[in-house]
């Protein structure tokens, strides 16, 4: 039986890393038959990489160890849902299993705005579950965006 709560405490301590780095807290693990093969945490602004998403530095961590492309037969735990540039990535990939933490209301591709992988046209649907330690992902984004917005107010202060 897999234990998706495990998994994602392991993503959930990748975000915490991201969040120590300044970055938005998401962190991401692919698994593969039960063994952690990709790590990634959010790091768009200390690599100045737009794609440098959590999703997408665990792919490619995954794709390396696997000398693989593709990664069929993979579970990618992510702490926030995915955004259309890491739903892209994850179907060409072939990623069987995508599991999230959070949705996201403003650029959620897997259900919350729009949900990619239920577009016929497409070639790969992976299987979706959400909200797996929702409360917990959640909780660490708006803890991290209530840090930010006391920060700014904080400086508008000082001016």
């Amino acid at each position: 039986m897999v234990d998706d709560d495990f998994y994602m405490r392991e993503a959930i301590a990748l975000a915490h890393e991201a969040w120590k780095m300044g970055e938005v807290p998401v962190g991401a693990v692919v698994v593969h038959e039960g063994k952690i093969i990709g790590r990634g945490a959010n790091a768009p602004i200390a690599r100045h990489d737009p794609s440098a998403h959590a999703e997408m530095l665990a792919l490619r961590d995954a794709a390396q160890y696997l000398s693989n492309y593709r990664l069929p037969n993979v579970s990618l735990y992510v702490t926030l849902e995915p955004c259309t540039m890491c739903v892209g990535v994850i179907m060409h990939a072939r990623v069987s299993r995508l599991i999230f933490g959070a949705s996201d209301a403003k650029t959620g591709a897997a259900g919350s705005v729009l949900n990619l992988f239920d577009e016929p046209r497409l070639n790969h649907h992976a299987e979706i579950l959400g909200g797996v330690l929702a409360s917990e992902c959640g909780a660490m984004l708006s803890s991290f965006f209530a840090e930010r917005r006391e920060q700014l107010r904080k400086m508008k202060a000082v001016v």
